[in-house]
């Protein structure tokens, strides 16, 4: 539909095509029952309904690192990926919280626990409690998803003393209408309910009427000398129900407030005064179920820093966990059914765990680490993430900026390796899975030697990705106000140290650390940058195809015990060792393993020969960066370093072919000046200094 084809008659018709059909329609308790053996599922617990909602999304297995990858968060399939979560330790932490809800959806003890994500800030808690969230919604929108509830209609025409703006009444708890028959008839019905299902868990519900319901029941059973059918076909009607968070239904998010003016009936509900007067304050018609648990009934109750509240205030979550009721001031108990999340940062969490009297409260929650991540490529991807849900036509990111920054993050929150046999930035490339097979570098020791140092896990302090994705967005506006149409890391390393000791949550005794961590990004990033030049000004396919091949050829004769023939006069040589070293030196490969290297080569090129696959040497990363680096010593004493300092000093053409050399690697025209002049006058130092 184009903007030229937009009306209101449009938009309306689209607006009807998205709703349910039944949203507005009111059925039997007949056709529910009806309903209930077709699809037994739609009369399914909270948890339940919330583990089916992560797999209806779909979900994919990483077999290597065994983790399943959930598309509610790694794609986002509602909103074209607007909000995807990055990195292994996320979806390692989204998987654990799914874990713990199919758990409780099976009975097996979670469903009485609060599932509390902790985390230090920014690392995407609230993101990803707000998606389960809007996802839930989404679900009881569709037919996979549906529930039900019920109301009471024509009150007044059996009790005298209601209110006759009460005659229909929806259920206060928004409870499944199994609720409203006795439990042995009602076991009848979910017997035969579970030979029907197929799902891994069974259906049950021993829950009894919230209050104002059980009243009416009486009641009206009164009138209708015990006759349930006549009550049902007079007084029941069957509707739809949606998880909606505005309309506070089957969703509640739950925020402290002032200390001192916590009261428990925001979660409990409290007296309607406005029903007092006709009812009278003891009569359960007269209580107003507004609370949060209240609210949160048949799916979500989201607690949003939850220990900061105070101790008392948290004893009403051991009932609405253990014994999955609440008990409202001067009210009886009510049944409750609800996914209770709770979020919290690091500095309450330490405070409240060292405290014996919240013991009951710690007893019942399960704790989900939710840290920040730990590969930088991962951590780039949220950046990029952040500018792509952002207006900013015209501005190029320029190669290695978002990874740059993203390295500098996960320094911040990774310990240093012990030993000193690698150093912060390998162990973080390892982390990202930059491990060569020579490498040698034992991932898993490096996390447990870190799990060591902390007291909950590694990932759970350093610098948050909103800081940096800040100082990444004040850079972009001040190439936009330099009419610079590009970003670099040059300018965004200049905005994290500029605003290092201005960010409240950087502790004053790490400032000289960070700044560390900066310059070791700095020197990281000049290596890259100096990488990318040397492509471009050294770069030849042609001698980089010739050269794989020689040095093919002469690790293969020297695998085999074998001569070569002499490519000028034709005689059988023994292979050439100074030309092979000269190619593994540029990988800083020591002599014991140069041939563990040569067999690692020739066994990659046997097996593409079987798959029918020529040789290049540009698909082997590690020989591609090793013939590029030797064509680069082989070239740079022809070419003039402190010309790419000052474009004054260089024929323009040149410069242009370098420039666009550059820009096939993903730089813009402007960013690639910048890169020339600053790798060339780091080269020319090092230059001058050879």
């Amino acid at each position: 539909m184009t903007s030229n084809e937009l009306s209101l008659e449009s938009l309306s018709q689209e607006y009807r095509e998205t709703i349910p059909s039944d949203l507005r329609q009111s059925r039997s308790f007949e056709w529910y029952l009806q309903q209930l053996y077709d699809d037994p599922k739609i009369a399914r617990s909270s948890h339940q309904r919330v583990a089916d909602m992560f797999d209806f999304y779909g979900s994919e297995y990483d077999e290597d690192a065994g983790v399943v990858e959930y598309k509610l968060a790694s794609e986002d399939p509602l909103d074209d990926g607007k909000n995807t979560f990055y990195g292994r330790v996320i979806h390692d932490a989204i998987h654990e919280f799914v874990n713990k809800v199919k758990s409780g959806a099976r009975g097996l003890g979670p469903e009485r626990r609060i599932l509390l994500l902790l985390g230090p800030v920014g690392s995407g808690k609230s993101d990803f409690d707000s998606q389960v969230r809007r996802y839930f919604e989404d679900y009881t929108s569709r037919d996979e998803g549906r529930m039900y509830t019920f109301r009471w209609t024509n009150l007044c025409d059996v009790i005298p003393d209601q209110d006759p703006a009460d005659d229909v009444v929806r259920s206060p708890m928004n409870q499944d209408p199994l609720v409203l028959l006795p439990q042995p008839q009602r076991n009848e019905i979910i017997a035969e309910l579970n030979e029907r299902l197929d799902a891994p868990y069974t259906i049950r519900n021993e829950q009894a009427l919230d209050p104002a319901s059980e009243f009416y029941m009486d009641r009206l059973l009164a009138a209708y000398d015990d006759d349930l059918k006549e009550v049902f076909d007079n007084h029941i009607e069957v509707i739809r129900l949606i998880a909606d968070e505005n309309k506070r239904r089957a969703i509640e998010t739950f925020e402290p407030k002032d200390k001192k003016n916590q009261d428990e009936t925001e979660l409990t509900g409290d007296v309607n005064y406005s029903k007092i007067a006709i009812y009278g304050e003891s009569d359960p018609r007269a209580f107003d179920y507004s609370g949060a648990f209240c609210n949160a009934n048949r799916g979500i109750f989201s607690g949003e820093e939850l220990l900061k509240l105070q101790r008392e205030f948290l004893y009403d979550f051991l009932h609405a966990t253990q014994e999955q009721t609440i008990k409202p001031k001067n009210n009886p108990r009510i049944d409750i059914d609800q996914v209770i999340v709770g979020r919290t940062n690091m500095p309450e969490y330490r405070d409240k765990k060292g405290d014996e009297k919240m013991e009951a409260f710690n007893d019942r929650t399960k704790r989900i680490n939710f840290p920040y991540v730990l590969s930088y490529e991962n951590e780039a991807e949220i950046y990029r993430k952040m500018l792509r849900n952002a207006d900013l036509p015209g501005i190029h990111v320029e190669p290695h900026t978002l990874e740059m920054a993203g390295l500098f993050g996960v320094l911040t929150r990774i310990e240093e390796p012990d030993g000193g046999t690698i150093d912060l930035i390998q162990k973080a490339k390892a982390y990202n899975g930059e491990i060569d097979e020579a490498d040698d570098i034992d991932v898993k020791k490096l996390q447990d030697e870190a799990a060591e140092k902390v007291d909950i896990g590694e990932g759970m302090d350093g610098v948050s990705p909103r800081f940096i994705g800040d100082e990444i967005a004040e850079a972009l506006m001040e190439s936009l106000h330099r009419s610079r149409n590009f970003l670099s890391p040059l300018t965004t390393f200049n905005h994290l140290e500029a605003n290092l000791e201005n960010h409240g949550s950087i502790s004053e005794d790490l400032f000289d650390t960070y700044y560390r961590y900066i310059e070791q990004v700095r020197e990281e990033y000049k290596e890259r940058a100096i990488e990318d030049v040397r492509h471009a000004l050294a770069y030849d396919v042609d001698e980089l195809q010739r050269q794989g091949e020689k040095y093919m050829d002469h690790v293969m004769a020297y695998i085999d015990d074998d001569t070569i023939e002499d490519e000028l006069t034709g005689r059988q040589q023994e292979p050439d060792e100074q030309f092979l070293r000269s190619v593994e030196e540029k990988l800083d490969l020591p002599e014991d393993r140069k041939d563990d290297f040569r067999q690692e080569v020739a066994n990659w090129v046997s097996r593409r020969a079987r798959e029918g696959e020529s040789f290049n040497p540009q698909d082997n990363d590690r020989l591609r960066r090793a013939l590029e680096r030797k064509l680069w010593e082989d070239k740079k004493h022809n070419i003039n370093f402190s010309a790419l300092v000052s474009s004054g000093d260089m024929d323009d053409d040149e410069r242009n072919e370098w420039i666009d050399a550059l820009m096939e690697q993903g730089y813009s025209e402007g960013g690639a000046k910048e890169v020339l002049e600053f790798a060339g006058a780091e080269v020319a130092k090092s230059e001058m200094e050879d």
